[in-house]
């Protein structure tokens, strides 16, 4: 079975149209309007093993929030189709990343139970300042993922061993909740891994 999805979701916000592929080869083509939050979309593609195609509008003028929202919302709901009923998954993974002095820790199970508990300072050394033009607000890193895991039905612990530069700890962060799923989806054998028989 192919474990793939797609989503078009439109509000008088947003309108967000995405495709995935779980078993892709981490194939990655983001268009959001917010130049800095297509890279580190583009580093769950990378890193993840996904293939996917994002293409976002929305009311930038007003506030980036709404366009990382859906995003994150659509993409849970993407993730949440395609792993179906989860035959075979790992199910648990949990991974540490460096990138240069940022060090993130991520645990994640695909428990159908949407928990986030997210411990990232982007401004620990400093204040955290926006990046990319339009300016993407380091806080919406955590909206993001409440959203997708929300939609997809994940629990997810993101935390902030250490870190000085706010892109190195997000870019940290993104590329080690990318892998953490490229573990837990990975198929290594029968059934749904739950006693209760469902995820």
């Amino acid at each position: 079975m192919k474990r793939q999805a797609s989503r078009s979701r439109s509000t008088k916000e947003t309108t967000i149209d995405i495709t995935l592929d779980i078993d892709g080869a981490g194939a990655a083509a983001v268009q959001t309007g917010l130049p800095f939050f297509d890279h580190m979309v583009a580093q769950l593609a990378k890193h993840g093993g996904f293939d996917m195609s994002v293409a976002a509008t929305g009311d930038l003028a007003v506030d980036a929030h709404h366009t990382v929202e859906d995003v994150g919302i659509a993409l849970g709901e993407c993730l949440r189709e395609a792993l179906g009923d989860k035959d075979g998954v790992r199910r648990f993974a949990s991974i540490d990343v460096p990138l240069d002095e940022a060090l993130i820790s991520v645990a994640l199970d695909l428990s159908g139970r949407p928990f986030l508990v997210y411990e990232v300072d982007p401004g620990a050394g400093g204040e955290a300042y926006p990046l990319g033009n339009p300016p993407f607000d380091p806080q919406l890193a955590e909206e993001f993922w409440r959203a997708l895991v929300t939609a997809a039905g994940v629990t997810l612990h993101v935390r902030m061993i250490s870190g000085r530069n706010t892109h190195h700890i997000l870019e940290a962060s993104f590329k080690a909740v990318a892998r953490a799923f490229r573990d837990a989806v990975r198929v290594e054998g029968t059934g749904v891994p739950s006693t209760k028989g469902t995820l």
